[in-house]
């Protein structure tokens, strides 16, 4: 019987080790720059994504600013038009109660110069008067 060839064996074995750590470091070696640009593009493209997100802010501020002050603008036109609105409507409504009216406007009218007429010919007659 033959006794088994240990020592070959683990000649294989350690072989395999050594060959293996070989490759592993050669890969590492082979895959080092590869693994660098990664890094560096990985890097950049965090670094433009952040450029994106602030420009992407300053977008969306610009426009709540922009939106705030036509709104405002707005406003501001809304009530200028209610307060002309107001102010037509007021002379409107004098003008029309004026019309409405006239007949009772003009025998005020005719009544107050009789009043008139009437007081100056009493004042007249009364500094005619001497004692």
């Amino acid at each position: 019987m033959n006794e088994p060839n240990k020592g070959t064996d683990q000649q294989n074995e350690a072989t395999k080790r050594k060959t293996a750590s070989q490759a592993r470091a050669g890969a590492d070696k082979a895959t080092a720059p590869v693994s660098e640009a990664a890094e560096k593009t990985e890097a950049k493209a965090v670094d433009a994504a952040v450029a994106a997100q602030h420009g992407a802010e300053k977008v969306t501020e610009g426009a709540a600013d922009a939106v705030g002050s036509a709104a405002r603008g707005v406003e501001a036109g809304r009530q200028a038009a209610v307060a002309a609105t107001g102010q037509v409507t007021t002379a409107a409504r004098t003008a029309w109660t004026a019309v409405a009216h006239r007949k009772a406007l003009a025998m005020g009218v005719g009544a107050g110069v009789t009043a008139v007429g009437a007081a100056s010919y009493a004042a007249g007659r009364r500094a005619g008067r001497r004692p």
